[in-house]
């Protein structure tokens, strides 16, 4: 099974009134540490896709073999960076059975559970491993090949969460605990910075 990991890492972060992708926590930006986790599920196929600030982002990249991909509407919200991504893999004629949504923002998953997100794939190809929350299905997400023309269709910052949810009775999602919390703030990124310091 071939899975592409798609980083989004896209957008302006107007809540947090400066460049979120490039906040440090000990020492390394919250993009990097994505992508560090990124690296430890796969050597090959992760993606990182772009936007706001691409340029600077880019150049703040530590790790190796990462594919960045420009998503030109990213004011238009998360989903505008999944379809960047499909349509970059279909353009490049890039043939994957999956692919495993991360986002730059949820520094405190850990390795662990991810493996076992893919772990869950490996042996239910067709099933979409999601990430469960009190209220809904989210990302960290791995969605078969399958939904790829279906998740073309998405729009808007809550896009992916709907398409989720909607087919919620094709959902399976990993028994492990994580701290899935996702930083939009400057009070959060402190608060979660002071949490790991205790």
């Amino acid at each position: 099974m071939k899975i592409a990991i798609l980083v989004l890492a896209a957008g302006k972060s107007s809540r947090m009134q400066s460049i979120k992708q490039l906040e440090k926590i000990e020492g390394k930006t919250l993009l990097n540490i994505t992508l560090e986790k990124a690296k430890l599920l796969q050597k090959n196929n992760v993606y990182c896709v772009l936007g706001a600030n691409a340029n600077r982002i880019k150049q703040s990249i530590s790790a190796s073999k990462i594919t960045t991909i420009y998503n030109d509407n990213f004011a238009d919200g998360l989903s505008t960076s999944i379809i960047s991504g499909l349509n970059y893999f279909k353009n490049q004629h890039l043939k994957f059975d999956a692919i495993f949504i991360l986002l730059a923002d949820q520094p405190a998953i850990d390795i662990a559970y991810l493996l076992s997100m893919k772990s869950l794939s490996l042996k239910n190809p067709t099933k979409i491993i999601a990430t469960k929350y009190p209220a809904h299905f989210g990302v960290p997400v791995i969605i078969p090949k399958i939904y790829f023309e279906a998740l073309l269709k998405i729009n808007g910052d809550r896009g992916a969460k709907s398409f989720i949810n909607a087919h919620k009775n094709e959902v399976l999602s990993s028994n492990l605990p994580t701290n899935h919390i996702d930083i939009d703030t400057k009070e959060e990124l402190n608060l979660f910075r002071k949490s790991i310091l205790k």
